[in-house]
């Protein structure tokens, strides 16, 4: 029998008395190394994973609370704290388990494969850097209606890639967050009051203070429309037929539909008003004068007839 030989690491590193108590228990040396650093490793791994979950997730949920996130907003902020942790985790884990080398070659390759990843996926980094901007200057949430370009609808999800918006036309739209944060938003309902302005054309001859007063009683009178501020007329426009009254009106917790119901049920009111009272609104007219070829060319020949 070979007498049993014992491991000889370094004893000021962690692995070394591990490798020692397995030598200890009949273990090869060969073997009792880098078992006894595979050891230290998960210990140490689980160890800083559990510690850094027991102080992040709190740490980040007063922090998510004071920024009055949503929910679906909370959610990914979450993972990608838990996937720092176990990233830290991976890393002490390594360093302590005697795995330098091996650690800092992974860190080498690590930042090769980001650079080359960052080239070729700059477009999704750029909606993911604008999925955070959503997320922490909260230019809408889930409910509000939204106009950007020539589009328009309600945000269904926010995520941090896409942001999904269901349409009036009942279409969804997924729209990279990129395309969000780069132009002007339009939000409507983002506050608890939304002014409408509706012009009302009146004939020229029709009187101007009664128009101005019907469509102030009509907005007093609706029971959704505020009182204060309070309605206003304005003449904006003398167009080819027709004088322009400006109306606006503010509602409030605007959305949508409320927006577009009082509006419709407002200007019905008007309109029946202005009938009772024989205001008009009258339409374009256009008056075309002039002759044809025909008739020129008939004009021509009973010209030369009457000379001869």
């Amino acid at each position: 029998m070979f007498p049993l030989q014992q491991a000889t690491p370094d004893p000021t590193e962690a692995p070394a008395a591990v490798a020692n108590f397995l030598a200890e228990l009949g273990v090869p040396a060969s073997i009792a190394n880098p078992l006894g650093a595979v050891v230290i490793f998960i210990v140490v791994f689980v160890a800083v994973y559990l510690l850094g979950r027991l102080l992040a997730r709190p740490f980040t949920d007063r922090l998510l609370d004071r920024r009055d996130l949503d929910a679906h907003a909370k959610r990914p902020i979450k993972k990608l704290v838990g996937g720092v942790v176990v990233f830290i985790a991976i890393a002490v884990a390594f360093g302590l388990a005697g795995f330098g080398n091996f650690l800092q070659s992974l860190a080498t390759i690590a930042a090769a494969a980001t650079l080359a990843i960052g080239f070729a996926m700059q477009d999704v980094l750029a909606n993911f850097v604008a999925g955070l901007f959503i997320y922490t200057d909260k230019p809408f949430r889930i409910g509000d209606w939204i106009e950007w370009d020539d589009n328009r609808g309600i945000v269904e999800d926010i995520s941090l890639r896409v942001t999904r918006v269901r349409t009036f036309d009942n279409e969804l739209l997924t729209v990279p967050n990129s395309q969000l944060t780069d132009g002007v938003i339009k939000n409507p309902v983002a506050k608890d009051k939304l002014r409408l302005k509706f012009v009302f054309g009146i004939d020229y001859e029709d009187d101007i203070d009664k128009a101005t007063e019907i469509i102030i009683d009509e907005a007093e009178k609706h029971p959704e429309i505020l009182d204060d501020p309070e309605p206003s007329v304005r003449l904006t426009e003398l167009a080819d037929s027709y004088v322009g009254l400006q109306s606006r009106i503010w509602i409030s917790q605007p959305s949508r539909a409320d927006f577009v119901r009082t509006r419709g049920e407002y200007v019905t009111k008007v309109k029946q008003a202005f009938d009772d009272a024989g205001i008009s609104i009258p339409y374009p007219q256009r008056v075309v004068s002039g002759r044809g070829k025909a008739a020129d060319a008939l004009a021509t020949r009973q010209l030369v007839e009457s000379d001869d």
